[in-house]
């Protein structure tokens, strides 16, 4: 199994319209080869913004490599830069190999 994540830090006052952001996108998941779940977790407020991070859990990193390579993830991730206010940066990505 192979766990997907990527961190977001998210301008203080902001925090509702991301989550909007997720809650109406489509991400073509399901139709996906090897995808298990998602989720969206939120972490601590910060001096200047909020974490949170997108939690998807694959059955394999290389199912994982074959979404990105996807025209789902394409049409997944097609309006991303729309909300650039709402971003403090890029995300920042880890990805894990479940080993137990």
């Amino acid at each position: 199994m192979y766990i997907a994540m990527n961190r977001f830090k998210i301008a203080l006052g902001r925090e509702n319209e991301f989550e909007k952001i997720w809650k109406e996108r489509e991400t073509y998941l399901d139709d996906v080869p090897g995808f298990l779940n998602f989720h969206l977790i939120k972490g601590e407020k910060r001096e200047l913004h909020t974490v949170y991070v997108s939690h998807s859990t694959w059955r394999s990193q290389c199912d994982f490599s074959n979404w990105t390579k996807s025209k789902e993830f394409r049409s997944a991730h097609k309006k991303a830069g729309g909300n650039k206010t709402v971003y403090l940066g890029h995300p920042i990505f880890e990805g894990f190999e479940v080993v137990l």
